[in-house]
């Protein structure tokens, strides 16, 4: 069974930095994409990153040149290294992971950006 485990969420100031990860239960290999979405009270959840198995990235260009998606195969991890934070930063944030049967989510990881 697929489980996804984000942790590194909190309460930062405006400027500071968090780094998330994505720890899963399954060898990350299966997986054919793997990213971060973030939900903010009464609002859609929106694509944060994405991040292919060959390497490829993407971001949305509200956080493009701040946060940075990486995996590491042999942990099973992916990160997400986020800088300069804004207080619009502010969401819950999740993992996804997809492999050629269907998407998997982790259970979100708060973080709070105060101004």
């Amino acid at each position: 069974q697929v489980q996804l485990v984000e942790s590194g969420g909190g309460l930062v100031q405006a400027g500071g930095s968090l780094r998330l990860s994505c720890a899963t239960s399954v060898s990350i290999f299966i997986f054919n994409e793997m990213g971060w979405y973030r939900q903010a009270p009464g609002k859609q959840r929106e694509l944060v990153a994405t991040i292919t198995s060959g390497g490829r990235t993407n971001y949305a260009d509200s956080v493009k040149g701040r946060f940075t998606i990486s995996r590491d195969n042999a942990k099973n991890t992916q990160y997400l290294q986020m800088n300069s934070l804004k207080p619009e930063d502010t969401a819950v944030y999740y993992c996804n992971a997809v492999d050629i049967v269907r998407a998997y989510w982790g259970q979100g990881t708060q973080v709070t950006v105060s101004s």
